[in-house]
């Protein structure tokens, strides 16, 4: 279709206006005048678009922004010449035309970091579009997390974010819970190593009431103390979405064991939950311990390295007995003796779920794990497929008992260091 000049001539003035025209109309009067092309071009906005949407979204802006090449800019200025000139008749066709469609989000995430005076992050320019964002260690400055949060708020495309050591503080973890409340993609995210705190750990529960979506949340090493650990606890009780929560390497203790404990009891969604590196002991360790054994759904949980001791053990023995999901359990380097050891091998003896039990570096001492095997020999419905005794010095009694569980349970793999370096180079099958 041949394009309609700007301004009509004579003949085609006559030809076009027919009876709509007076005798007395002068093709000068249908010339466009200055001000008639202003009006056009505010006719041409939307009162319902804003300036900074026209301004972020117009084909000049991403031209300088996004530094389009000259053919590509050229094309989708010819595009929206040829919308303009052949299709004019409504408002919302020339509505239509003022806009782009940026679905990455790079001109506005542009606009925002122009709007804050920070510099745009490259690599986020370069991969918006992956399904994965991997943003670590890069000491991002509140500025900068803020601009990411806005721009990541319209994103269709990550569902994977990773901003580990970025040291975000409570202020990085509020910006991105706000984001959280309305992206409805991103399903695991990952701010470990961000010192968040308890105001991060307030924003972040009420992303786990609201967020629909999320299903992986690690915060391992963030000085979340007993009162944050309340925040999460509260909202892990609604909670029927997340399935991997990571809180290790954090500053949990007693308080935080009790809230916890309950929440475990409550949750319908957790799978696996990490708890190592933390402070969990007496009361607050029972409390744990009761919690796996009311709770229906959770498959792996970690307890290395925090203090359970004997009477932690002891109540991990009586979950055992009556959890019937749990698939792996890490209970290394907690201060167990042979007294928690034997309690928790009551647990084990009627256990026909557990596959996974690790207890190295813990005071056990050979007779700890000679219990635990007889415990597994004795059960014929038995699970098991590892049993970790690392850095436990055991005893020859304690091969031979592992040859004959073997012989019952041939998939079962046993670690642990042996007598000598001799005696281990003979059972080398068994470690």
């Amino acid at each position: 279709m041949p394009k309609l000049p700007l301004s009509p001539v004579p003949e085609q003035e006559a030809d076009a206006a027919g009876d709509r025209l007076s005798g007395g109309a002068s093709s000068a009067s249908l010339a466009p005048s200055a001000s008639s092309s202003r009006n056009s071009e505010t006719f041409s906005r939307s009162p319902d678009i804003s300036e900074s949407i026209c301004q972020e979204n117009s084909a000049c802006f991403l031209k300088k922004a996004l530094n389009y090449s000259e053919e590509e800019a050229e094309e989708e200025e010819s595009e929206s010449e040829d919308d303009q000139e052949e299709e004019w008749d409504t408002d919302l066709e020339i509505e239509n035309s003022t806009i782009c469609y940026d679905p990455a989000g790079k001109a506005r995430y542009l606009a925002i970091c122009q709007a804050y005076g920070v510099v745009p992050i490259s690599y986020f320019l370069r991969h918006m579009k992956d399904s994965e964002l991997t943003l670590n260690h890069r000491g991002l400055n509140p500025k900068a997390v803020k601009a990411l949060a806005l721009s990541l708020t319209s994103n269709t495309s990550i569902v994977k974010l990773n901003l580990c050591d970025n040291g975000l503080d409570g202020h990085g973890a509020i910006a991105m819970a706000e984001m959280l409340k309305e992206n409805c993609y991103i399903s695991e995210l990952d701010l470990s190593e961000n010192r968040v705190g308890m105001k991060g750990a307030e924003a972040l529960s009420t992303v786990l009431r609201e967020n629909p979506v999320l299903v992986t949340m690690k915060l391992s090493g963030n000085e979340l103390n007993d009162r944050a650990a309340k925040y999460l606890a509260d909202a892990l009780v609604t909670n029927q979405k997340v399935e991997h929560l990571d809180l290790s390497h954090n500053m949990l203790g007693e308080i935080a064991g009790e809230a916890l404990g309950v929440a475990m009891v409550e949750n319908v969604g957790l799978k696996e939950l990490n708890l190592s590196w933390n402070n969990f002991r007496g009361r607050g360790a029972v409390a744990v311990a009761k919690g796996l054994g009311g709770n229906i759904f959770l498959r792996v949980l970690d307890l290395s390295y925090n203090g359970f001791g004997n009477s932690g053990a002891a109540a991990l023995g009586a979950a055992l007995k009556s959890n019937d999901v749990l698939e792996e359990l890490h209970i290394g380097n907690n201060r167990i003796a042979l007294e928690g050891a034997l309690a928790l091998a009551l647990g084990l003896k009627g256990n026909k779920i557990l596959r996974r039990l690790k207890m190295s570096r813990n005071p056990i001492q050979n007779e700890g794990c000679l219990g635990i095997l007889k415990a597994i020999r004795t059960n014929p419905g038995a699970a098991m497929e590892l049993l970790d005794f690392s850095a436990i010095v055991v005893k020859q009694d304690f091969v031979r008992a592992c040859e004959a569980v073997q012989e019952l349970f041939p998939s079962l793999l046993i670690h642990h260091d042996g007598t000598t370096r001799l005696f281990r180079r003979k059972l080398s099958k068994v470690s």
